[in-house]
């Protein structure tokens, strides 16, 4: 479960990273506005849905919470990008308070580039990590803190030393 959120997070960093290449080829295109976004809006549904898979796959693989709460985030930062396009539509996107409200649109997907390279980079961890001997079940969360498990350092032997 842990490698199948690994190709789920690194899919999704390919995806936001694809929406930008959408929004630029929309905003330079000479089609008609609503046809030049067609993919970056049809991505949009996309990007919501395939965190929302990753937090349940992240739970049923009882995974980090802070791993399931970043897939989630990303799908609450996608609901954010609509809420500021609508806003700056009913601002006025010719408008300059319509095209700095706008501007947040930009911001806020950096930040989900941000968040999804994170999960991406944990998640790997996560999966190349390997619970300790002896440690089976539900209790397998190599890492369960969130970082990677760390082996125990040698043993140091007593007695004199010469």
């Amino acid at each position: 479960m842990r490698k199948a959120f690994a190709a789920l997070a690194s899919l999704l960093l390919l995806i936001v990273i694809a929406q930008f290449f959408f929004a630029a080829t929309g905003a330079f295109s000479t089609a008609p506005h609503d046809e030049s976004y067609r993919m970056h809006h049809a991505l949009g549904y996309v990007i919501f849905l395939v965190p929302v898979v990753m937090a349940v796959v992240a739970a049923l693989a009882r995974m980090p919470g802070r791993l399931i709460g970043m897939a989630a985030l990303v799908s609450g930062l996608t609901t954010v990008q609509v809420v500021i396009a609508v806003v700056a539509r009913a601002i006025g996107e010719s408008t300059t308070a319509g095209q700095l409200v706008f501007g947040l649109h930009a911001v806020n997907g950096l930040a989900m580039v941000g968040v999804a390279g994170t999960i991406v980079r944990q998640a790997r961890a996560l999966s190349r990590s390997v619970a300790p001997a002896g440690r089976l079940g539900a209790d397998d969360d190599a890492g369960a803190s969130g970082g990677v498990a760390v082996p125990a350092p040698p043993a140091v032997a007593s007695g004199p030393s010469r």
